[in-house]
């Protein structure tokens, strides 16, 4: 656990703190793996690990962490940059990852809301599986409307504690 030694934090604590936390994202959905890997960036002090140093805390394989972050690429919860001057990747959580997660959750929202009002037509507004579909679109109109105000909420409420930076 480089991060943690380099910074003379206790390991098994962090080590703990990863395994606690992960479980509770598995709790959540998010697949064993994935949780994992994001716990160990969000507990590192830089926010970044390479693969190497993933599969070192956790111990497991590159494989495995390589499959890891391409889900979490793909929910917007890490990035990939190269280390300068080198072609090892590091990979990064941000502060702001529930903000980009849910900001691009809203746009997958617009999406099933399109498929939504083409299942409406096609099966009919009046019939029971239309009024069905009906009921789920509203929702998911609703929920886009409180997403996007609580995101502004948000961004004010995150200026107020820690500044614009």
């Amino acid at each position: 656990m480089a991060d943690a030694k380099a910074t003379g934090r206790d390991a098994e604590a962090v080590s703990r703190f990863v395994e606690h936390f992960a479980a509770q994202l598995v709790e959540a959905g998010v697949p064993r793996m994935p949780a994992r890997v994001f716990t160990a960036l969000l507990a590192s002090d830089t926010g970044a690990l390479t693969s190497a140093e993933l599969g070192e805390q956790l111990q497991v394989s590159p494989a495995a962490v390589s499959g890891a972050v391409r889900y979490l690429a793909q929910l917007h919860l890490v990035s990939r940059e190269r280390e300068p001057g080198s072609r090892r990747e590091r990979y990064r959580v941000h502060s702001d990852q529930w903000y980009e997660s849910l900001t691009n959750r809203n746009a997958i929202i617009k999406r099933w809301e399109d498929a939504l009002r083409d299942g409406v037509t096609s099966l009919g507004a009046t019939t029971p599986a239309g009024r069905r579909l009906t009921e789920t679109l509203a929702f998911f109109e609703f929920v886009e409307v409180e997403v996007e105000e609580m995101m502004e909420r948000w961004r004010a409420h995150r200026a107020e504690l820690f500044g614009n930076g």
